[in-house]
């Protein structure tokens, strides 16, 4: 190779997978408390996805001449409630709709609190207006304010995820505006306005990728959140109405039978823990994984 010979180091592969992200995935696998709970959510999407298929039953299909069948009796697994309705059935359709209204609410508290805790943590001139918002809406507890809400707009699924996805914007803007404000004052955000960047272009390029990390663990933290929200919102009638099931709903339907038949109660109370605490398992190991501070 001549002194006038220019080497051109080789184009990095955009199918390759960041160091950065790599070691996250690594430090993610370490975890089996992560691994556990990532686990039982798969199998309660896939659950839900699948439950026209692996439901035995229609979830309103009534058997009046089996009521109270105790689980493992042939042809109802779980067993059935005070109307022969199938538990199993009712268990898979009723998870389906707790994470349709979970997923709805975050989704909501995402498309609102993100831009507006960008906007906060950055612009001086908006923190003063969107934190006092934030402290108004902080100042109902969490699920005072859905309950209000669900009771105002009518009790149906999309009115709870409604309502639980504007209970949940106060807390999605906290964590993105305290990330905001974090970056904004790193020397990268500094050298790229010198170049002339807006300041739209450094939010979107270099403030909002760095903050991801932060917004999934919310988001992981605030699924749960609206799971327990709706099953409390359809216990108390605000949320989804029969004959649709809900794991709150069925919930209320076996209070009056609790010590005559207690699977009809423990058994979505289960489902609501088990799927609540999975959210929370694993999103305390992606906080853990995603933390650049964490040991490779």
């Amino acid at each position: 190779m001549t002194a006038t010979e220019i080497v051109t180091p080789p184009a990095p592969d955009p199918g390759a997978t960041p160091p950065r992200r790599r070691a996250a995935l690594r430090r993610l696998r370490r975890s089996p408390l992560g691994i556990a709970g990532f686990a039982v959510l798969a199998v309660a999407v896939l659950a839900s996805v699948l439950a026209p298929v692996l439901a035995p039953y229609s979830p309103a299909q009534v058997h009046f001449d089996a009521p109270f069948q105790i689980p493992g009796t042939v042809g109802f697994a779980l067993g059935t409630d005070d109307l022969g309705r199938d538990v199993l059935s009712r268990i898979l359709f009723g998870l389906r709709a707790s994470l349709e209204v979970g997923v709805l609410a975050v989704a909501l508290a995402l498309v609102v609190g993100v831009p507006l805790g960008l906007a906060a943590g950055y612009f001086r001139a908006l923190d003063a207006v969107i934190s006092r918002f934030t402290d108004l809406m902080l100042a109902f507890p969490f699920l005072l304010l859905a309950v209000g809400l669900a009771a105002i707009r009518g009790p149906s699924l999309g009115n709870a995820a409604l309502a639980l996805g504007i209970s949940q914007i106060p807390g999605m803007i906290r964590v993105v505006r305290s990330e905001t404000f974090r970056l904004k004052n790193l020397d990268f955000v500094a050298a790229s306005l010198v170049d002339g960047a807006s300041d739209v272009w450094v939010l979107g390029r270099h403030v909002l990728p760095n903050a991801l990390s932060a917004v999934i663990v919310q988001a992981t933290v605030a699924i749960p959140q609206a799971i327990i929200g709706e099953s409390v919102l359809s216990f108390l009638g605000l949320g989804i109405q029969p004959p649709d099931p809900s794991l709150g709903t069925m919930l209320a339907d076996a209070q009056q039978y609790a010590a005559q038949a207690p699977w009809t109660a423990v058994v979505p109370g289960l489902a609501i823990m088990l799927v609540a605490l999975a959210f929370n398992l694993f999103g305390d190991a992606l906080r853990d994984a995603l933390d650049p501070r964490s040991s490779r």
